[in-house]
C-alpha cells in the first residue's frame, strides 16, 4: 500500500522582491517549467493557498506564489508566514529578486511608470521605502537573484535551471564570472579572485577572444598556479555541499572575478563548473559581464 502524500511532497516557491526587479519574468519562467503560479497573492493567504495546492494534488503540487507590496494585504512578516508554512509540514523556497537602485530607476523611467510606493516623492524615495519593507524578506530568502545585469532571457534561463530539473531539491551551484571593475555580485556566497593570473588582454592574438574559447582557456588554465587554484576551490565546495544541504540551503553562488570579466574569470568559471559536475554536483556556469567590453 502506497503511503499517503505529505505536505513536504508539495513543491512551493514564494517569489518576492523589489518592484521592477523581475518578479513577472520569474513567474513566467516558473510557469514554463510546470509550476502553477498565483500572482499578487496576499501574504495572509499563503497557508490557505498551500493547503489548496496540497489537497488538489496533480499539477498543483508545484505551486509558486508571487507577493507584491502593492497588495493591500501585504505585511512585512514574511518570515512569520514562511515559519507557519514549515510548521504545517511544507518546505517552501523563497526567491528574492533584487537590482541596483540606478537600474530600477532606469527601468521605471523607460516604461514611464511611477513607483507604487513613491507617493508625491521621487522614484528613489519609493525604492528606498520598498527596500526597508522587504529587508527581512531578503534576509530570509533561500536564493537572491540580482537582475541588475541580466536581460529577460538570462533571468528566465536562471530560473529554469534552478527549478526545472527533477532534482530541484538538491543543492544547485551557479559559478558566475564577473569583472571587479563592475562590482561584486551581491548574491555571491564565495568569491574567487583570478587577477593573480596573467591577463590574456595583453596578448594581442587573444585580446578580442573570450574565456569560453579554447585558445584563451588553454592560456589561462596553463598558467602556473591556475590548476591548483581551481582544484582548491573545487575541493572547498565539495567539502561544504553536504553541510549546506543538511542546513536546508538549496542554491549556492560561487563568483569568479577578474578585471573585466572577459578572459580569466570566464575560463576559470567554466572549468570549475565542469569539475563540480564531474564530481556529481549540479553546477552551471554563467557570465555576468561577458560582452560588456
Amino acid at each position: 500500500m502506497r503511503p499517503a502524500p505529505a505536505e513536504s511532497d508539495t513543491s512551493l516557491v514564494v517569489v518576492t522582491g523589489l518592484s521592477g526587479g523581475g518578479r513577472s519574468t520569474v513567474a513566467r519562467a516558473l510557469e514554463n517549467v510546470g509550476y502553477y503560479v498565483v500572482d499578487n497573492l496576499p501574504q495572509a493567504l499563503l497557508l490557505d493557498m498551500a493547503e489548496l495546492a496540497f489537497k488538489a494534488g496533480g499539477a498543483a503540487r508545484r505551486t509558486a506564489m508571487v507577493l507584491d507590496v502593492r497588495s493591500r494585504a501585504f505585511s512585512t512578516d514574511l518570515a512569520g508566514a514562511i515559519r507557519e508554512l514549515r510548521e504545517r509540514g511544507f518546505q517552501p523556497r523563497v526567491v528574492f529578486v533584487d537590482a541596483d537602485d540606478e537600474v530600477l530607476i532606469r527601468r521605471f523611467e523607460s516604461v514611464r511608470r511611477s513607483h507604487p510606493l513613491q507617493g508625491d516623492g521621487r522614484l528613489a524615495d519609493g525604492i528606498a521605502v520598498e527596500r526597508a519593507l522587504l529587508e527581512e524578506a531578503r534576509e530570509q530568502a533561500d536564493v537572491i537573484i540580482d537582475t541588475s545585469h541580466l536581460n529577460v532571457n538570462q533571468l528566465r534561463r536562471r530560473v529554469e535551471e534552478l527549478f526545472g530539473g527533477e532534482d530541484a531539491r538538491r543543492l544547485r551551484i551557479t559559478v558566475i564570472s564577473f569583472g571587479f571593475k563592475y562590482g561584486l555580485p551581491p548574491d555571491a556566497d564565495f568569491v574567487m579572485d583570478a587577477r593573480f593570473l596573467p591577463n590574456p588582454y595583453w596578448v594581442p592574438e587573444l585580446r578580442e577572444h573570450t574565456g569560453r574559447e579554447e585558445a584563451v582557456s588553454a592560456y589561462v588554465l596553463g598558467q602556473e598556479g591556475a590548476d591548483a587554484f581551481v582544484a582548491g576551490y573545487a575541493d572547498l565546495v565539495n567539502a561544504t555541499t553536504a553541510g549546506f544541504e543538511r542546513e536546508g540551503k538549496r542554491y549556492l553562488t560561487v563568483a569568479v572575478g577578474c578585471t573585466g570579466g572577459k578572459h580569466r574569470s570566464v575560463a576559470i568559471a567554466e572549468e570549475l563548473a565542469s569539475r563540480l559536475r564531474h564530481s556529481g554536483i549540479a553546477a552551471n556556469a554563467q557570465h555576468r559581464d561577458l560582452g560588456r567590453e
